[in-house]
């Protein structure tokens, strides 16, 4: 009984000391924090952990390389599906974008990229809603966006101070704070086939690392080293934007993140759930390269985003995300134990899979067990080595790895070891050895899923109709406006709307940037208060006009 006391004093012990220096690291990390820094968001379009800080060599990367020495590097960090607009969803609103019906790729533009017979409708978040951007403004930052955008949704006048080509921290007030995003669309899918024609970065002997699954063909190999090429110019445009930061003497007041929005562009990554399609670098430094070098493993989603960096800002995240704050004021413990994904329409393919996936092990589900691996893409299939792919299975010439995109059906579940086997191509779902991981992991999936309604379960066309009424999109209320003790207040009757205002001269014209209402203010004799407001999702409301005599 003695022995077991001792043991039991001793765990306890080593729990309280562990617990303690974690929280020192934690406090640690806000008192080394400016007290209202800058945030940098350099993000790279369809990129996986291919470069030399993930210890993938094959190009070099000056501008990245020397970021990551003086920056943590987060090596477990996963969007929450394989395609662009329903992950920045994810990371503007910290929801996953299947709670919020932002679940189907290109929900804004299904006419041209989606199955004939639906109309374009935007995701509706619940009421209250505000994208991250907005906080920041409300918290008397400047915010840009350099200007990819792909929310699912129409952003809301109080988003940002500038979206645009031209956005930068620049055009702010001097002194004042911002939180900065600039996206780089040259790792893009797209990109493989259009800097085709124009000169390499690289040699066109370069050796390049050729996953299994794909053809190690002359035209495969030109597609792989295109890839290489476009991260090399994607290096270079970040040094443009790092040394625009070190000549403006702001290195040391802001906290820079680099990161993609998705894994890699080339057949079965971009779009899948497998570590090729989710994974992603992510790069953070801080001011004065506190903990640089460091490499650190935890589970981060990209619903963590949203918290993590309000957090970094001394804003408190809101208690409706998804996600949880990974650094800063409010960093919120325990960390992650499992991540979560989703796939579903892809353009005009329906394809519902839902993925789980702790430090070592990667369970999927699949719901559309009749339908093959491959579906066919018209966008995807403007790549060479996607050609190239088709050709040599219509002729017989794949190996048996390689063939196995093509199955013609799936398995309810798959389970893989991704540490032993990180391309996830022996499932091990029937084997009877994991049979405890996979119970574990399908139990975490079904606890996520009864978590909130999925919306990818639901036709489009009926979740249409339940976004929007019948179909139709509301529309926002108009603002009402009043004096009250001398000040201007501003509402609106739909619950969550976004107010935006602008206060211009009697006879002045109406400005692009519009302003965050948080409350009353004092409006001066002859000037005119325009005022609109929009719930996302919804229509913005008309313009509604005020004026003090």
């Amino acid at each position: 009984m003695k022995k077991l006391l001792r043991l039991s004093l001793f765990s306890t012990l080593l729990v309280a000391l562990f617990g303690c220096k974690h929280l020192e690291k934690l406090d640690s990390s806000q008192s080394r924090l400016p007290e209202r820094p800058n945030i940098l968001w350099i993000v790279a379009e369809d990129l996986s952990p291919i470069i030399p800080p993930y210890g993938d060599h094959t190009v070099e990367t000056p501008y990245l390389s020397r970021l990551a020495e003086e920056a943590v590097r987060y090596t477990n960090v996963f969007s929450t599906s394989g395609v662009c607009a329903p992950s920045r969803a994810a990371i503007a609103t910290g929801m996953y974008q299947n709670r919020i019906g932002a679940q189907h790729m290109r929900t804004t533009s299904v006419i041209d990229e989606g199955p004939k017979g639906l109309v374009p409708y935007e995701a509706v978040p619940p009421p209250h809603m505000k994208m991250q951007s907005q906080y920041f403004r409300e918290a008397g930052y400047y915010t840009t966006n350099n200007a990819k955008e792909d929310y699912q949704f129409r952003k809301p006048a109080t988003a940002w101070d500038d979206s645009s080509p031209k956005a930068h921290w620049r055009n702010r007030d001097h002194g004042q704070p911002f939180f900065a995003v600039f996206n780089l669309g040259i790792t893009h899918e797209s990109q493989v086939w259009r800097q085709a024609d124009n000169p390499s970065l690289v040699s066109k002997d370069l050796d390049v690392p050729v996953p299994p699954y794909l053809p190690s063909t002359d035209i495969a190999l030109d597609d792989i080293r295109q890839v290489y090429s476009n991260i090399v110019s994607m290096d270079k445009q970040v040094g443009t934007i790092l040394n625009q930061l070190e000549e403006d003497g702001l290195v040391e007041d802001t906290i820079i993140f680099f990161y993609s929005d998705h894994g890699g562009p080339l057949p079965r990554q971009k779009r899948l759930l497998y570590d090729s399609g989710i994974q992603v670098p992510l790069i953070i430094r801080f001011p004065n390269k506190w903990r640089a070098g460091e490499a650190d493993d935890q589970l981060i989603s990209f619903v963590d985003f949203k918290s993590t960096t309000l957090s970094l800002a001394g804003i408190r995240p809101p208690s409706y995300s998804d996600g949880r704050a990974f650094l800063g004021k409010f960093v919120e413990t325990p960390p992650r134990n499992y991540i979560h994904a989703a796939a579903d329409r892809f353009d005009n393919e329906y394809d519902t899979i839902r993925a789980v996936r702790d430090s070592r092990f990667k369970y999927l589900r699949n719901y559309n067990l009749d339908k093959a691996y491959y579906l066919p893409l018209p966008y995807r299939e403007q790549m060479p080595i996607m050609q190239e792919l088709l050709r040599l299975n219509e002729q017989g010439k794949l190996n048996p790895i390689q063939e196995q995109w093509f199955r013609q059906q799936k398995p309810l579940e798959e389970l893989f070891d991704v540490e032993n086997d990180p391309h996830e191509l022996q499932n091990l779902a029937e084997d009877p050895a994991y049979s405890d991981k996979l119970n574990e992991l399908r139990t975490e999936l079904d606890s996520w899923l009864s978590g909130f309604e999925d919306l990818g379960f639901k036709p489009e066309e009926e979740l249409i109709k339940k976004l929007w009424p019948e179909g139709i999109q509301p529309i926002t209320k108009a603002p009402s406006m009043f004096l009250k003790n001398g000040e201007v207040q501003i509402s609106s009757d739909t619950p969550g709307a976004n107010i935006a205002f602008q206060v211009i001269p009697l006879g002045g014209a109406l400005e692009d940037n519009w302003r965050v209402y948080t409350g009353p203010f004092k409006l001066r004799p002859a000037n005119r208060l325009i005022a609109v407001a929009h719930r996302i999702g919804y229509l913005p409301s008309d313009q509604v006009e005020f004026v003090k005599d």
